[in-house]
């Protein structure tokens, strides 16, 4: 079951709402972990034992590692738990995109080939697994202690509007709420949540949605059917889908969050408006970055090593990892590669570069890098990849095969102007009123009819159309 599908909007979350309003506090976090599993089990029945059982394993391993004097024990208690979690995601994600390319090389040797399996993609798993590897690692670091309670820890990882897009949240970061949540619970949250739910779904509906259409049909084409322009199109189409689809989930989990108390971190602050490649990945997916950085790139030394050799490889390693978790595929690495490349290439002295370009000059190279970057990101093979880019800056003869409707005009526009309004002084105070103050009676009433407006408008555009792709499934 996915946010932006009927099921959910007309039946499943106003239950649920309702209920949990009504449901006493003491027994809310039981309901919850109910609704979750419903809500995972509702596409993926047989998946739901998979995160059910490994909850269950990590709670008493972590208990079990957390007793231990001896570190030795300790440490092998802690492998323990990171190779079933990484085990799981390797087998499921990744096993095949390793007997494929073990098979290419074996077919140098004229060798008989492995047989791949037939693994099916549990929705969400690169998210829960990295949840579960995080509270592992924090009890074993000693940042908080592992859990007393088991169903809080099964609600932690389960909680169903973070559970299949994120926001990544460090159990630290929700432990208070599991029981604290309800001392400033109020209205004005529900409402803020509301709004919020709403202006996801909008971006997911009415832009990602529409202008996905497009991006889809122009990168199904032939590479001898796109010229110059077309390509452009794509490439921009594409751009601005992943954004506003992504961002969308976000939103909406965000929103679903507040309308039950939570608050869960930011995921994305208008990462298009970054004026470097480094600044975009401090605005971009924020908790996997934070991920990134916490688990991963300070471990491996982050800034404090010896030589800038050693700090570039760091770079490269976690962005090369980042593109690994995003997909089993080559074009996934060579995207965290390239990202990855700017990185070091900014600690070089492209930064200053920019710096010196000023902010609007800076911010349009930042752009039209990452949206290059999408390419390898949107297409299934490297060669079409790299004949695509080539296609940017060629070809601008070829007849043109796509039809432009209005509405893809329209969603072309507001991706524009959603995207890029923070960059005019003062709008950004007005994103902040909208998602981040309480209002007051008669804004609610004013912000009730517009939210309930656009939630119409997204429910018809969701009946009345066949495109609504869920781009994060295979993440």
């Amino acid at each position: 079951m996915v946010f932006s599908s009927v099921v959910f909007l007309l039946y499943f979350l106003p239950l649920v709402l309702a209920l949990y309003f009504i449901c006493p506090n003491r027994l809310k976090n039981y309901f919850l972990l109910l609704a979750s599993i419903l809500f995972y089990s509702w596409g993926a029945p047989v998946f739901i034992f998979v995160i059910l059982g490994t909850t269950a394993l990590d709670f008493f391993l972590v208990k079990w590692m957390d007793r231990q004097i001896i570190k030795k024990k300790k440490i092998l208690i802690l492998v323990l738990s990171l190779c079933m979690n990484i085990g799981l995601l390797f087998y499921f994600k990744y096993f095949n995109f390793f007997i494929g390319n073990f098979n290419s090389l074996l077919h140098l040797f004229h060798a008989r080939p492995m047989k791949a399996l037939e693994v099916f993609l549990p929705i969400g798993i690169s998210f829960y697994t990295f949840e579960s590897l995080t509270y592992v690692i924090d009890v074993y670091r000693g940042d908080h202690k592992p859990l007393n309670n088991f169903l809080h820890y099964q609600l932690y990882i389960i909680l169903f509007p973070k559970l299949i897009a994120g926001p990544i949240i460090r159990y630290r970061q929700i432990a208070d709420q599991m029981t604290g949540r309800f001392a400033e619970y109020s209205t004005d949250q529900v409402l803020n949540g509301f709004y919020r739910f709403v202006i996801g779904l909008g971006k997911k509906v009415i832009i990602a949605n529409t202008i996905g259409s497009v991006a889809d049909e122009i990168f199904s084409l032939a590479l001898v059917d796109i010229g110059t322009a077309t390509a452009w199109i794509g490439m921009l189409s594409y751009t601005f889908q992943i954004y506003f689809d992504f961002s969308g989930y976000s939103d909406m989990a965000i929103g679903i969050g507040h309308m039950l108390g939570f608050r869960f971190p930011e995921n994305f602050d208008n990462p298009y408006t970054s004026k470097s490649i480094t600044e975009f990945w401090r605005r971009w997916h924020m908790t996997l970055g934070a991920w990134m950085k916490n688990y991963l790139y300070i471990p491996l030394g982050g800034n404090k090593v010896n030589s800038k050799r050693r700090l570039y490889f760091n770079l490269w390693l976690v962005f090369i990892l980042s593109g690994l978790w995003h997909g089993a595929s080559w074009n996934f690495i060579v995207w965290g590669i390239f990202h990855g490349t700017f990185l070091v290439l900014e600690r070089i002295g492209w930064q200053k570069t920019l710096n010196k370009l000023g902010a609007i000059p800076a911010m349009l190279i930042t752009f039209l890098t990452v949206s290059v970057g999408w390419i390898f990101f949107r297409t299934s093979s490297l060669s079409y990849s790299f004949h695509f880019i080539k296609r940017l800056f060629g070809s601008p003869g070829v007849k043109n095969l796509i039809v432009y409707t209005n509405d893809f005009k329209i969603a072309f526009f507001l991706a524009l102007v959603c995207a890029f309004f923070i960059s005019v002084p003062g709008f950004k105070k007005i994103q902040d009123h909208l998602y981040f103050r309480y209002h007051s009676l008669l804004t609610n009433l004013v912000y009730t009819i517009l939210a309930l407006f656009f939630l119409g408008v997204s429910v018809s555009l969701i009946t009345t159309t066949n495109f609504n792709p869920f781009i994060y499934f295979r993440f």
